[in-house]
């Protein structure tokens, strides 16, 4: 693991120059590990039962929580928008718990996070437009039409400023463990680098991921409500 992001492949399509980088090949081994393991759960679910046991016990839970948390953050009448923050949830969690493995975590490159913050972003626009409609629009113009600059500088940051958070914390793991490694000698580079990821990769990876999505949840509310 190190802190430049390569560059795996270099195609070239039509005289553009594809850049095939280590984040997005990452990307990609997540993206199938977690669609394979999609189709197993749902393989496995064949056989819904009335009354839950077991393995779909599990799987419930997990999905009636993760309902619960949106639902309670959004109210129930936002909430149908929950499969996309769980797949966002899912995503950040698998990257940071996947690093642990030595492969970097796509959230530490700022085109994935920004990436994802975006995608919320957009989501944002469409749930304010869609439920207060013009009222969405002239709330830019609040509480005078002379704060329109000020209010959509304001808009315009969130996206910003969510992926700068959840990429920096990420990142900072990255670098202080690939310092660690670098900077110690072979014999302490076993034991207590497990504390360190456990730490970094698992800990401060799901609570990034929480805050991540948390964030998120509350700007939707906020141009919604």
């Amino acid at each position: 693991m190190g802190l430049n992001i390569d560059n795996l492949w270099i195609l070239n399509i039509a005289g553009i120059e594809v850049r095939i980088t280590e984040t997005i090949v990452n990307t990609w081994f997540i993206m199938l590990v977690l669609i394979v393991l999609a189709v197993i759960i749902r393989i496995r679910l064949r056989k819904f039962q009335t009354i839950p046991s077991g393995f779909q016990n599990v799987i419930e839970a997990v999905i009636e929580t993760f309902d619960h948390f949106v639902s309670n953050t959004l109210s129930e009448k936002l909430s149908y928008i929950s499969p996309w923050f769980f797949t966002v949830f899912v995503f950040i969690l698998s990257s940071s718990v996947f690093s642990v493995f030595g492969l970097r975590a796509p959230t530490a490159d700022w085109a994935t996070t920004f990436a994802l913050a975006f995608a919320s972003f957009m989501i944002m626009l469409f749930m304010g437009f869609r439920h207060q409609k013009a009222n969405y629009l002239k709330s830019f113009f609040e509480p005078h039409f002379i704060f329109f600059p000020l209010n959509l500088v304001g808009e315009l940051a969130k996206p910003v400023s969510l992926s700068f958070r959840l990429f920096g914390n990420m990142l900072s793991g990255t670098i202080i463990l690939t310092l660690y490694y670098a900077l110690t000698p072979v014999f302490v580079q076993f034991g207590i680098p497990s504390l360190l990821h456990a730490l970094f990769d698992i800990i401060f990876g799901a609570l990034q991921t929480y805050i991540f999505v948390i964030i998120s949840l509350m700007y939707v509310r906020g141009a919604a409500e």
